[in-house]
């Protein structure tokens, strides 16, 4: 029996669940209105193909390519990953109160929008608007799902 392993090309169907068992991402077709985390803006819409990925290339969260070491094709799993085996724990500094007039020209903020902030070294990072005042607003680059542990149910489909 075949077994997944470190470097093999893998394909999967994955649900993943919060801590209260709403779905926040799914590589197969759902009707669950939370799918893709339509108001956070934390995952893909959900779809009916599997996702694809190189074990060990870091491509996928670390402890979802723990989970998928050692599957048999055809076998499940369902594993709840820590927050440190995520997307890492929340930071404080990474949320920041900004002057409403440091926005680009025509730009109304509005609370639960993603903006692209340019950084000095000129790369750019996404953001969260999570609060919007007459004055400034505040911005958010945790990733949405930081500092929570996620559930995920796993079905390998095939070591390609």
């Amino acid at each position: 029996m075949l077994l997944a392993k470190h470097g093999d090309r893998v394909r999967v169907h994955y649900t993943g669940t919060l801590e209260d068992g709403s779905i926040f991402d799914s590589s197969e077709e759902t009707q669950h209105e939370g799918c893709g985390c339509s108001s956070g803006g934390c995952g893909s819409d959900c779809g009916s193909e599997p996702l694809e990925f190189v074990i060990g290339e870091g491509n996928v969260i670390p402890g979802f390519e723990k989970a998928v070491v050692g599957l048999a094709v055809g076998s499940s799993t369902t594993v709840t990953i820590p927050c440190d085996e995520a997307y890492g724990p929340r930071h404080d500094q990474m949320v920041a109160v900004v002057n409403r007039s440091e926005l680009g020209d025509g730009v109304e903020p509005i609370e639960g929008q993603h903006l692209e902030v340019v950084l000095q070294d000129g790369s750019s990072m996404p953001v969260l608007i999570t609060e919007v005042t007459d004055s400034s607003i505040t911005i958010d680059a945790n990733h949405p799902l930081a500092g929570r542990d996620l559930t995920f149910a796993i079905r390998l489909v095939e070591i390609v």
